[in-house]
């Protein structure tokens, strides 16, 4: 049984990755500590188990195996530093960090520790992800010039029973987020792109402020490619019905998947049936573990999350390099991050 802490509930998703471990049939939650101490206090007396006002005293605790992060973004860098020090294996939820230099900070931590990180990064285990993969790689789309990914939702819209919307305040929080709806939801249509497309060189943003909180609830990204290709990464609070969208584009076809319909569809003049219309693309590959079961096992059986930590950090480069543009309102080169 891995014993696992709980390591704050600051993010909208920390109460899934709890109910994740308390499903696991090899994992348990054994203690619960929090940046805000009444908030932990309630979240351990639900589950019965040991709140620690003390980081370090709980990174001490030899019985403790494992932590699951979901700390403030800004407070990444070193709860996890700490956490590898004590030996602890780590889940967390994504960015690893806002910056590439805090990346590699962390990841030196785990690597000298020979502890077991695994980034929450879901989109890439579903079958949509999978087919639209496989694609790509019997070539049937030929040369791929386009990939456009989108990721929208309404919390930052005032309702009736939510004035400010029903994301949580702090989630406007420049500070500890790192930024807003791009770093948050643009997250996902970001790793994917790069997943498709591979590194870009450069890229170009652009942040809206429609609600006038202090971070993006609006946002695009353009990814700049060597050989011409261009990705666009879309992303925003402020839209009430936007469906999640992969689009992908080249010189002999397109496959389009969109969670309105929730079907993988393909046009391309290599299949026959597909060269006249769009055909449904069936029987794809099964959805893989969810991240969270991914990180268990790679404990159990010694290994590492090898493609998840080379996508998770690529996450943060093309985020990092996102926010430099917005700032410098202009292009920004992926090689000029300080590393």
């Amino acid at each position: 049984m891995i014993k696992v802490a709980m390591l704050s509930f600051w993010h909208v998703h920390a109460n899934d990755y709890a109910k994740q471990v308390e499903g696991h049939p090899d994992t348990q939650i054994v203690a619960v500590w929090d940046e805000l101490p009444e908030r932990g206090q309630a979240e351990a007396a639900k589950r019965g188990v040991s709140f620690y006002t003390d980081l370090a005293e709980l990174l001490a605790n030899k019985e403790i195996d494992a932590v699951v992060v979901d700390t403030p973004t800004n407070l990444h860098r070193d709860v996890m530093i700490a956490a590898a020090k004590a030996g602890k294996h780590i889940f967390t939820e994504k960015v690893i960090a806002p910056t590439l230099h805090e990346v590699n900070e962390i990841l030196n931590a785990v690597n000298e520790a020979g502890v077991t990180l695994t980034v929450s990064l879901p989109r890439l285990n579903p079958t949509y992800t999978l087919a639209i993969q496989e694609i790509v790689q019997k070539e049937l789309l030929g040369q791929i010039t386009l990939v456009r990914t989108r990721l929208s939702h309404n919390g930052g819209i005032s309702t009736n029973e939510n004035p400010n919307g029903w994301l949580p305040e702090h989630f406007y929080n420049a500070e500890q987020c790192g930024g807003g709806a791009l770093i948050d939801l643009g997250c996902h249509p970001m790793y994917l792109t790069r997943l498709l497309l591979g590194l870009p060189e450069a890229v170009s943003a652009s942040y809206g402020y429609v609600t006038g909180r202090e971070v993006e609830d609006n946002a695009v990204a353009t990814l700049q490619y060597a050989n011409g290709a261009i990705g666009i990464v879309e992303a925003g609070f402020v839209n009430a019905f936007s469906p999640f969208v992969i689009e992908v584009h080249g010189t002999d076809g397109s496959v389009l998947y969109s969670d309105h319909d929730g079907r993988v569809l393909l046009r391309t003049k290599k299949l026959a049936d597909a060269n006249t219309q769009w055909v449904a693309y069936e029987n794809g590959p099964e959805a893989k573990p969810s991240a969270f079961d991914q990180w268990v096992a790679h404990i159990q059986n010694g290994t590492k999350a090898v493609e998840n930590i080379g996508l998770a950090v690529d996450l943060t480069k093309l985020m990092e390099a996102s926010n430099r543009s917005v700032a410098a309102k202009q292009q920004v080169r992926l090689d000029s991050l300080n590393q």
